[in-house]
């Protein structure tokens, strides 16, 4: 068994009981259990701020798991490979969240915006850390456009949707909704995880995406310029008929294009390993004036395309030698991350451009 497996395994099989504790015990069980890493991030600039002035203060490491950067098929796309496709001028990144895996982000806490940044930041920020990953680069400004186009109650009724319901148990109208989700029907994972404890918390799951309340957007694009001074044109679909993304990249000798398709995920609704599971994955290189390539990309075992074992092995694994692609992300990588998104969510207020300096200067 190599070592990514062995943490594995330990962390999902431990040979002690592991001390829980509730949301309000937090610093108590940083207090106790002393961690080795911390990975968090944060949703908006004032919490960035503060957990960037924490590490100059203290001179401690903080650790952001940006788990797509290390799924093999993605680690390798642009990484060192400007020799190949040369100086990259612009990409286009499309995310699509399908009516499964998408409608999550409509079900639960974060269909509020405040509660999670919204989708540009809650789940955006790994596609922004790719694209900073990718370009070796930094975003310095950012526009963008969106709104709640499908989910809510506003725009079933335009479609003329006139059942609804608030959660899915003992509901009629739920039982011919395809985006409703029944926890009894997961025993083992959601009906005791979630139901039996939604008296400690009041965290339901399985509200209607069609309900009132929603304060997500589900249809987003975002312009980016790079400090490399490449731009980006991302967009995201929360209800699209497959799960995946396509990547565009245009260099002064090759144009690459990236075509991945994922398996849809119901968060704790599955096995885990099945989040983001790689099923195709297909690269085409068009070179300038010469005959195009085409080739099909394995991904590896596990989550994310196989980039949680690896990203385990990362954090737990002891002394795994450099890593040559420089996928261990700190505090800054982090804070590139969100930027993007939080300027984009500035933006969508606004109607303007965001100069990401004018939110946080990280004084590259």
């Amino acid at each position: 068994m190599d070592v990514a497996n062995a943490n594995l395994g330990f962390l999902s099989s431990p040979s002690a009981p592991i001390p829980t504790y509730k949301a309000q015990g937090f610093d108590k069980m940083i207090a106790d259990t002393k961690p080795d890493e911390v990975k968090p991030m944060t949703i908006n600039k004032v919490r960035c701020k503060a957990i960037i002035n924490t590490v100059n203060k203290t001179g401690k490491k903080v650790r952001v798991t940006f788990n797509y950067q290390y799924a093999p098929h993605k680690t390798r796309l642009i990484k060192g490979g400007e020799e190949v496709i040369g100086q990259v001028n612009s990409v286009h990144f499309e995310w699509a969240l399908n009516t499964s895996h998408g409608a999550d982000y409509f079900r639960r806490w974060h269909r509020d915006t405040r509660n999670a940044g919204g989708p540009l930041v809650h789940k955006s920020t790994h596609h922004f850390d790719l694209i900073n990953f990718w370009l070796l680069s930094h975003p310095v400004s950012v526009m963008a456009q969106g709104g709640l186009m499908f989910y809510g109650r506003e725009k079933a009724e335009k479609r003329c949707i006139t059942e609804f319901y608030c959660r899915a148990p003992g509901s009629e109208v739920a039982k011919k909704d395809p985006f409703a989700l029944h926890l009894e029907e997961h025993e083992q994972l959601l009906r005791k995880m979630y139901v039996e404890a939604e008296h400690e918390d009041s965290y339901y799951q399985d509200q209607s995406v069609f309900g009132d309340g929603i304060s997500n957007k589900d249809t987003m694009g975002v312009l980016v310029k790079y400090a490399s001074g490449a731009f980006s044109t991302y967009s995201l679909t929360a209800y699209a008929p497959w799960e995946g993304f396509r990547a565009i990249f245009n260099g002064t000798k090759w144009r690459l294009e990236l075509v991945v398709v994922e398996q849809s995920y119901v968060n704790s609704a599955g096995e885990q390993g099945a989040e983001g599971a790689l099923q195709k994955c297909t690269v085409t290189l068009r070179p300038l004036f010469k005959k195009l390539r085409e080739f099909e990309v394995e991904g590896g075992l596990g989550g994310h395309g196989g980039g949680d074992p690896v990203l385990l092995n990362d954090l737990f694994g002891g002394n795994v030698g450099e890593d040559q692609f420089g996928r261990a992300a700190d505090h800054v990588d982090g804070a590139k991350g969100i930027l993007t998104g939080i300027c984009a969510n500035k933006s969508l207020r606004t109607e303007g451009v965001v100069q990401v300096k004018d939110v946080l200067d990280l004084k590259y």
